[in-house]
Parts: C-alpha cells; sequence; structure tokens
C-alpha cells in the first residue's frame, strides 16, 4: 500500500524504480552488449523522465540521426523521430493532467491550415491505391502539426537559447560528416566528383535531403548571428547572455554553408541562398543596404567568371540551373551523362501532371505518387523514385486541386506568422524570427526540384514554425 501511494504522489517515482530494476535484470540476463543498450536506454529513460524537456532536445538529434536504426513495421519503418514524438506528446499530456488536473492547448494561427491540409489528405485516401502509403504520409504531416502546437506552448526564454543550440549542434555535426565525406571520398561510387572529392550526404543517403536538412537550419544560424552584429551590434561583447549561441551560430554556419557546397546540389544552392538574402533582408534598414551591397558584388563575381574569378567548374555548376526552369517532353530528348539530372526530374514531373489531369480533385492518394506512377510512368522511366522531384507536382498528384490550395494556404500563413514574428520581436529574437522566416524561403524553394518532407525533417519544420509562434504570441504578452 505504501508502493502505491507513493506512486500516486509521484508518478515518475513508478517509472524511475521500474527503470532501476530493468537496468538489474538487463546485467543478470542479458549478454554484456545487449545490456550496454538497455542500460543505456534506461539511463536516458530516467533522465527525460527527471527533466522532460530533454526529449525535445533528443528529438532534434533524432531528425538526422534517427533513421539510421529503424524498426520494421508493416509496410514503413519506425524510427526515432516517430518514437520520440510519441514520448514528447505523452509526456507533455502527462503533466498538464498531474499538475494541472485538465488538459489546455493554446491554438495558433497555422492550426487552422494545418487542419485543413490533414483534412484534404483524409479526403484523398479515399481513393489511394496504397493505405500503408497513405497512413505513413499522413502521420507525417500529423506529427509536424504535434510539435508545432507542442512548441508553441511550452517554449520559454530560457529553453529558446537551449533549443537553438542543440539545433545548430545537430547542423555541425551533420555538416563535419559531410566535408569528411567529401574530403576523403566516402561513399557510393555514384557520388564521386571530379575523381577527387564525393558529394557530401551526411546519414541522410542522398545529397538533396542532406542539403536540404542543412538549408533549413543555415538561415537561422545566421539569423541569430546577424542579429548580433546588426541589430545589437553596441552590445556585442564577451559579456552578452548570448554571445556563445552567437559563437555556436558562426561555427555552424561556416560548416554548413561549406557542406552545402560540398553536396553539390543545386535546388539547396538557391533555395539557401533567397533564405539568407531574405533572412538579411528582413531585419533592418541596414541589413538591407548591407544585403544590396553583397548582390552587387556577388553579380560582379559572376559577369567576371570568364576571367576565372570563379572556379570553372562551379561556374558551369551554376550554368546549369537555369534548365530547371524550362519546361519540355523527355520522349524527344537524347539523354546523356550531361543532361541525365534534368531530363530525371522533368520525366517525373510529367508523370505527376497527368496524374494531376487524370484526378484533378483528390489526386491518387496522398503518399501514393510511387503506387500509381506505373500507370503514368514515361517510356525508359519505369522507376518511381518515391516523388515527383518537386513537391508542389506531387502533392497536387496525390491530394488534387483540394490538397493543393490547401497547402499552398497553409505556406501563405506560415510566411505571415514568420513576418509577424520578425517585426514583433526585438534585439537577438529578430534576428531568430528572421532566420526561421527564411527557412520557410530555403524549403519553398528547394521544393520545387525535390521534396524536403522526408527523413524525419517535417519534424524539423514543424519545431521551426513552432518557435516563430512562440515568438510572436510572447512579443505580444510582453508589450502588454
Amino acid at each position: 500500500m505504501i508502493l502505491v501511494e507513493r506512486a500516486r504522489q509521484n508518478p515518475n517515482w513508478l517509472w524511475l524504480s521500474l527503470a532501476f530494476l530493468g537496468i538489474a535484470g538487463a546485467l543478470i540476463v542479458l549478454p554484456l552488449t545487449s545490456a550496454v543498450i538497455v542500460i543505456g536506454g534506461a539511463l536516458a529513460a530516467i533522465a527525460i523522465l527527471r527533466f522532460p524537456e530533454l526529449a525535445l532536445y533528443a528529438l532534434v538529434f533524432a531528425v538526422p540521426y534517427g533513421s539510421l536504426f529503424p524498426v520494421a513495421l508493416g509496410a514503413g519503418n519506425l524510427t526515432a523521430v516517430d518514437l520520440l514524438v510519441a514520448l514528447v506528446l505523452a509526456l507533455w499530456l502527462a503533466r498538464m493532467i498531474a499538475q494541472d488536473r485538465a488538459i489546455v492547448v493554446h491554438w495558433f494561427p497555422l492550426s487552422l491550415p494545418f487542419a485543413a491540409f490533414l483534412f484534404a489528405a483524409l479526403l484523398s485516401m479515399t481513393v489511394a491505391l496504397s493505405l500503408q502509403a497513405a497512413l505513413k504520409e499522413f502521420t507525417k504531416w500529423a506529427e509536424m502539426f504535434a510539435i508545432y502546437v507542442f512548441v508553441a506552448n511550452n517554449l520559454d526564454r530560457a529553453k529558446l537559447p537551449r533549443l537553438l543550440a542543440a539545433t545548430f549542434l545537430a547542423g555541425l555535426s551533420e555538416a563535419a560528416i559531410g566535408i569528411y565525406q567529401f574530403l576523403f571520398q566516402v561513399g557510393p561510387e555514384g557520388f564521386v566528383l571530379f575523381d577527387r572529392f564525393m558529394r557530401a550526404f551526411g546519414t541522410f543517403e542522398q545529397p538533396n535531403p542532406y542539403a536540404g536538412y542543412l538549408g533549413l537550419i543555415a538561415p537561422v544560424a545566421l539569423g541569430v548571428l546577424s542579429s548580433q552584429w546588426l541589430v545589437n551590434r553596441k552590445n556585442l561583447s564577451l559579456s552578452t547572455p548570448h554571445y556563445p549561441l552567437a559563437a555556436l551560430a558562426a561555427l555552424s554556419l561556416v560548416a554548413m554553408l561549406a557542406a552545402l557546397f560540398m553536396s553539390w546540389s543545386r535546388g539547396a544552392w538557391l533555395g539557401v541562398s533567397a533564405a539568407l538574402v531574405a533572412t538579411i533582408i528582413v531585419q533592418s534598414r541596414r541589413a538591407l543596404a548591407f544585403s544590396l551591397i553583397a548582390a552587387f558584388v556577388l553579380a560582379m563575381a559572376i559577369l567576371l567568371s570568364s576571367i576565372n574569378i570563379i572556379p570553372s567548374v562551379v561556374a558551369e555548376r551554376f550554368s546549369g540551373v537555369a534548365d530547371y526552369f524550362g519546361v519540355f517532353d523527355v520522349r524527344g530528348v537524347k539523354v546523356d551523362d550531361s543532361n541525365y539530372a534534368i531530363v530525371e526530374r522533368m520525366a517525373h514531373w510529367e508523370s505527376a501532371a497527368m496524374m494531376f489531369a487524370a484526378h484533378p480533385v483528390l489526386g491518387v492518394g496522398i503518399g501514393n505518387y510511387a503506387a500509381a506512377y506505373p500507370a503514368y510512368a514515361l517510356p525508359n522511366w519505369s522507376d518511381p523514385l518515391g516523388h515527383a522531384h518537386n513537391y508542389y507536382l506531387n502533392v497536387a498528384a496525390e491530394a488534387g486541386l483540394i490538397g493543393l490550395l490547401a497547402y499552398l494556404s497553409l505556406w501563405a500563413v506560415a510566411v505571415w506568422q514568420g513576418w509577424r514574428a520578425v517585426r514583433a520581436t526585438s534585439g537577438w529574437q529578430r534576428g531568430v524570427a528572421a532566420g526561421l522566416l527564411g527557412m520557410i524561403v530555403a524549403l519553398s524553394v528547394h521544393n520545387g526540384f525535390d521534396d524536403l518532407f522526408v527523413h524525419g525533417m517535417a519534424v524539423q519544420v514543424g519545431i521551426g514554425l513552432g518557435i516563430a509562434a512562440w515568438l510572436t504570441r510572447s512579443a505580444a504578452s510582453s508589450s502588454s
């Protein structure tokens, strides 16, 4: 009875007791390697139960690393991202019930557009060929929404720097892996560059999503760093409370930009370039003037590339970017090494367009691009690659006009929320808000050439959107 009463008074006590019993049992029963894994998991569980916010920081690292240890489940895999999202939400629910005796959730501007898109996704599932693929895609978006709501409800002034530091450390570690792969030719033969280097791909298996992940974090790092210089220039010193965060942001930004270059991903180059410019411009008039000068210098450098100021291989890579903005029928094109990447994307764009034309209202079902692809594949392009290499076409093909309009509305409101956060905040928090707006720009541009809602990155986006919502609310509370 005493044990039961103590468990009622402090629910964590019961879980801690069970964790210690599990450690003891693992040492007695399991082999050493398995026991170490079990004990490590138990210690992590104890730490999270004692400090629940650690689950959120663990989730930040699970985005790039969680897919390395998947758990097979039906047609898909359960990753650390899925488990930690469930844990974060369960701990939040338990805390509200234990402390507040009620479930109180504040809803923010993106809640309604998120709900509209999820409803459109549910409608499209009624015509899906593969219900399992549809559920997997729907779950991804539901997790993004849930984390957005969680962060917006639970962030505070003390947690924000810690959350950003975890994000920058995760980006820095991924950048270090990519730089190592590039310099020491670690990776598959198909990623070799100039017989000397290797396209950086980190833990993402492919260079494009890897670069996309770095592109979500780099604008935020620039925002924190530039706010110290452009907004708080008079207060910048070693005694500044957020100087360590700015130093970490600078280190991670340099590493991530280097790794982005080494990924050789043109879509990421475009997206991150637009994002970095947006991050600087929206902060102040001084920032706008600085951006105009930087743009002029860059334009002059590109114009002078004919006299080898820019390496010829880089100039050639940039010159190929314009080809992605032309639309052509791939059935009349002779494919070779120089045009393969562009023709491959166009083939999948055409297939997505045909899906949308055949199913204009509800699409072929959310997450069902690959399942429906064989019926719309062009000759010599039988591999669906999982998505249409353009998320706007992808969502139109999978969720029809209803889903496309809901998706565009969601990101229009996201831009508006980001702009509100920039205007409402000041000091270093304005830099964070500007970086988050840059994150949306990077995502929106890069998604024109790829699908960045893979490898748990939807959760990373949800965290960023939640921070922006909290910044607006916090600024409004402070002013009132």
